[in-house]
């Protein structure tokens, strides 16, 4: 993950749990973990905890990893909707550094509290943490 556009990035240690009966990465738990990432990430970019996964595009795996390999994952987003957030992924063996998987787009939607989509107003990413959420800013301030 050489990429300088990675903007935001999280690693994985591949635990007994997360393999398939090959010995290698289970498929479904790294899916698992860039779906939970991509949530992370669009919660933070769009300042809603409501956002949700709406479309994930062709998935291109071109190699795995194994029991005690340590694996990074990377997002950027790509675009902003009215209101939506797609994004890039890639994930990568730290040890062999071979990639693992690339997926074009991720995209999640912002909701209002009925659950329908709701625009956002935002149209470039942020990198400080100025968009986290009201109701998780309020809920640390009550607790100083």
């Amino acid at each position: 993950m050489e990429s300088k556009d990675i903007t935001f990035r999280t690693r994985k240690w591949v635990r007994p749990e997360d393999l398939n009966a090959n010995g290698t990465l289970f498929g479904g738990s790294l899916l698992k973990w860039i779906d939970e990432e991509a949530a992370i990430y669009a919660i933070l970019q769009l300042g809603n905890g409501r956002a949700v996964t709406k479309y994930i595009s062709e998935i291109n795996f071109v190699s795995s990893a194994r029991q005690g390999d340590l694996v990074e994952m990377g997002l950027t987003a790509t675009r902003f909707g009215r209101t939506s957030l797609t994004m890039r992924a890639e994930v990568r063996n730290m040890i062999t550094r071979d990639s693992i998987l690339t997926i074009e787009e991720i995209v999640f939607v912002n909701l209002s509290a009925d659950g329908t989509p709701e625009p956002h107003g935002y149209t470039e990413i942020t990198y400080d943490r100025d968009r986290i959420p009201n109701h998780h800013l309020t809920e640390t301030l009550n607790e100083d």
